[in-house]
Parts: C-alpha cells; structure tokens; sequence
C-alpha cells in the first residue's frame, strides 16, 4: 500500500503520471478543486461517510475525524484506487474537503480518478 496521509495539513502530493487528482496539486494537470461543504466539519464527515456507501466496491481503510481513506475497485480488472478526503479549517462558515484520488498502478485511467470526484462532490 503507498505512503498516505496527511502531513503538515497537505496530502501526498501526485505523482508524474496522469492517473491522479488532487485538490492541493500545484499543476493544472492533476488540479481539481476541493469539495466545499455549506457546514460544519462534522455535518461534512456523516454526509461524505453516506454518499461513500452508496459507492459501489468501496472499502474505507482509514476513518479519522479530520480524514478518510477509501479503497475504490475497479468492476472488470479489479484495480485499487486510493481515494483521501482532508476536512481543513480554513473556513468557519463552510467545511473545506481537500481531496486526492490516485490509481495504484498503470499510468493513465481514461479520467476515472476525475470523473469519481466530480461524481462524489455531485452528491453533496
């Protein structure tokens, strides 16, 4: 399993390949914006842990209150992705979610990672 996490209220960052987002990336490439939620820190927690299980072939590996890890797998070739939600205080009217989503092996994933967080964010 890789090296996960946050450190220093930044998650790891992605690597040279194209199958991964992150909402702390400093390139346009791997960039996609945070998850912004209108409440509190705790509200976003019960409401991301919700719409995770409604996922299909999620497994979440890591349940913290400020982060979660969640394992997605693929239908056909059951490839892992590694999924990480940050709740940063950055704000004390919304809840900012840093995200990152990264495929364990290969290089590219025909926007799988993207298209998951966009789809996620969609449910809040």
């Amino acid at each position: 399993m890789p090296n996960l996490g946050v450190n220093d209220s930044k998650l790891v960052s992605c690597p040279d390949t194209p199958n991964c987002v992150s909402s702390q990336a400093t390139d346009e490439d791997h960039y996609i914006d945070p998850i912004i939620y209108p409440g509190s820190p705790q509200e976003a927690h019960e409401s991301l842990l919700q719409i995770i299980g409604s996922e299909k072939r999620t497994r979440i590996l890591t349940d913290q209150e400020d982060y979660i890890h969640v394992e997605f797998t693929s239908a056909l070739f059951r490839f892992v992705d590694d999924v990480e939600f940050y709740f940063s205080n950055e704000s004390a009217e919304e809840t900012v979610i840093h995200v990152r989503s990264a495929s364990r092996v290969g290089r590219s994933d025909l926007g799988v990672n993207r298209k998951r967080i966009e789809r996620i964010r969609s449910k809040f």
